[in-house]
């Protein structure tokens, strides 16, 4: 049974729990990663309980050991990878500690590093597998108050580049999916609660993950390595 990594799982109304759901869905076996072993456990069961197959994993993305072995779990039948791992982390450079910079580059550049490194290194021998990294608004722009993420998430997209040229003549597909703007997931409704009041201006976490599927069906002769996603009243 093809098998699916997502690291980067947290609440229900997240995109890395409803890209769990879509892909189990669509007959994978998915392997639910994070830190937080209540949110993982609750997704793995909802997929079962629809009647799908999903294992919960807690691991830290910034830990070389923790990512090999979440890759060791997936098994021979590995054929999707999802790095989705990363929280923004504003604030302006001058009020910034450098731990806090550091801490953002790990997460989101260095988690997705070593991540890639492992599924590339499974999937190369059966020249088969799909890698996908989520991106942001930060990825393509700098934005006042969001050096530590905007350098975090435009080292991810560039990683990601390289790595699709790179391993493309080893038949992997990787590709970076750009969510440009707020989610309307648990997250910004928690922290936002008037935010259910404008919806048309929030990302359908549903459109998100159906780039994912898109890219992750491509065939071999006609692959995209970046797809943008954002609402129509979105300023681009």
């Amino acid at each position: 049974m093809k098998t699916a990594i997502v690291i980067g799982v947290g609440p229900d109304r997240g995109v890395g729990a409803q890209l769990c759901k879509r892909f189990a869905n669509d007959g994978l076996k998915v392997i639910v990663a994070g830190r937080t072993l209540s949110a993982l456990e609750s997704v793995a069961r909802d997929i079962v309980a629809a009647g799908g197959q999903a294992v919960p994993f807690v691991a830290d993305a910034t830990k070389e050991s923790d990512v090999a072995a979440l890759f060791d779990a997936a098994g021979s039948e590995l054929d999707l990878a999802i790095y989705n791992a990363g929280n923004n982390t504003p604030g302006k450079i001058v009020e910034m500690d450098a731990d806090y910079f550091e801490k953002a580059w790990r997460v989101v550049c260095f988690g997705g590093f070593l991540f890639g490194r492992e599924a590339v290194r499974r999937m190369a021998p059966k020249k088969a597998g799909t890698l996908l990294f989520t991106g942001a608004s930060a990825s393509l722009r700098g934005r006042p108050g969001f050096g530590a993420f905007n350098s975090a998430k435009a080292g991810l997209r560039t990683l990601a580049q390289a790595m699709a040229k790179e391993y493309a003549p080893d038949g992997i597909h990787v590709a970076h999916v750009v969510v440009d703007g707020a989610i309307a997931g648990d997250k910004i409704m928690n922290r936002f609660p008037d935010a259910a009041d404008r919806q048309d201006s929030l990302i359908s976490i549903e459109g998100i993950v159906d780039a994912f599927a898109f890219l992750y069906r491509q065939p071999e002769r006609a692959w995209s390595f970046e797809l943008d996603v954002r609402t129509s009243k979105e300023k681009w």
